[in-house]
């Protein structure tokens, strides 16, 4: 038939096709990998990972060689006689269930192990403990060793155990940090748990792994870990934020007030939350004018947890925004505050009829504010 040439040609170049593909998919690099492990939990689960591998590769030329073997050996031939029948053999049938049930032993022990060690509890003075709660669609994290809240940016020190106590603030999501940590389920009104240590500084990206609504695949956050003098500093920063909250309260107040309720002003961590200008006025009458305190916060101490949106105490200072879906530059904050939907279709945060002016003015004030 004439497809047949044409099947064979194919055929031919299949194998070359093949190393082409694989060539292609090792030299990309993917950040959402499991294989590329930075923390004492992740290279446990690479382990795990790479035994079943190699038991199942022994496995593998273990019968495609016998396979191979038994296709040439006893290949039969047009004048060879009938062959004697077989039926059963005791001894190959019990090496053929001895040696898969070792196989299975070999890697489901080391499995087992590695999950219940994964819901260890770690404890002592050094464990920094963070609260996660998951929302539609973005992350929070409290610390409630230092008393502050941020969101969708998860900052850890580098060689101490962070413990994750999660929960969810509405339906079910999953909390998954491929280079860093397990995967875990988080649900409303129940307890979850996750720790992990980073070994090395960087930023990694995490993804909501369960289906939670519209904008599952936009529901990301990211991990900085960082030396234990950034982290320190970065926390120092978020904590800033309540001095810095109280002297704009006490700006609004009457001379005699502000004189008698405002704290001095020290640090430079403070002097950054509080820059003055004609658009840091503006955007910060913008914020409440435009109902922008109803649903969040710019203080990462005193944090109302009955708010619908994300912290926004180190805003500025964050690599992206709308839960890890844009970079934060202030062309995309800016379009961001105002028009979400365009983004997020679904996502809580209202179009407020801003103009293009009052938009830049909102990203502007919130650009200062960057929790350092």
């Amino acid at each position: 038939m004439a497809f047949r040439p044409a099947l064979r040609r194919v055929l031919r170049q299949a194998p070359f096709l093949i190393i082409a593909l694989v060539l292609a998919a090792c030299g990309r690099d993917y950040p959402q990998s499991t294989l590329r492990p930075h923390s004492d939990i992740t290279r446990m689960i690479d382990g795990v990972f790479m035994n079943t591998v190699w038991w199942a590769l022994g496995v593998f030329i273990l019968v495609e060689g016998a396979l191979v073997w038994a296709i040439f050996r006893f290949r039969g031939k047009p004048d060879d006689p009938e062959p004697r029948q077989t039926h059963g053999n005791t001894t190959i049938e019990i090496l053929w269930t001895a040696i898969p049930a070792l196989i299975l032993a070999m890697i489901s022990v080391p499995t087992v192990r590695a999950i219940f060690r994964t819901y260890d509890e770690p404890s002592g003075a050094d464990v920094v403990r963070v609260n996660v709660r998951g929302h539609q669609w973005w992350w929070e994290f409290s610390y409630p060793q230092y008393g502050v809240t941020s969101a969708n940016e998860l900052h850890v020190p580098v060689g101490k155990t962070v413990f994750l106590e999660m929960n969810a603030y509405d339906v079910i999501h999953s909390f998954w940090m491929p280079q860093l940590g397990a995967k875990r389920d988080v649900f409303p009104n129940r307890k979850t748990t996750l720790w992990f240590r980073a070994d090395s500084a960087g930023f990694y990206p995490g993804q909501c792994a369960e289906f939670c609504g519209t904008q599952h695949g936009r529901m990301a956050f990211h991990v900085a870990a960082e030396t234990p003098a950034e982290f320190d500093a970065y926390i120092h920063g978020l904590q800033a934020t309540n001095v810095a909250a109280a002297a704009d309260s006490a700006k609004a107040r009457p001379d005699t007030a502000r004189r008698a309720a405002a704290p001095p002003v020290t640090t430079t961590a403070l002097a950054a939350q509080t820059a003055t200008g004609p658009d840091t006025a503006a955007g910060h009458k913008l914020f409440s004018s435009k109902g922008c305190v109803q649903c969040h916060s710019l203080n990462a101490v005193k944090f109302n947890k009955n708010l619908l949106g994300p912290n926004l105490a180190n805003v500025g200072a964050r690599r992206y925004i709308a839960a890890g879906t844009l970079p934060n530059t202030d062309a995309n904050l800016a379009h961001w505050i105002q028009h979400p939907w365009s983004v997020k279709h679904g996502v809580l945060m209202p179009e407020l009829g801003l103009s293009d002016a009052d938009a830049r003015t909102l990203a502007a004030y919130l650009r200062t504010h960057t929790g350092k």
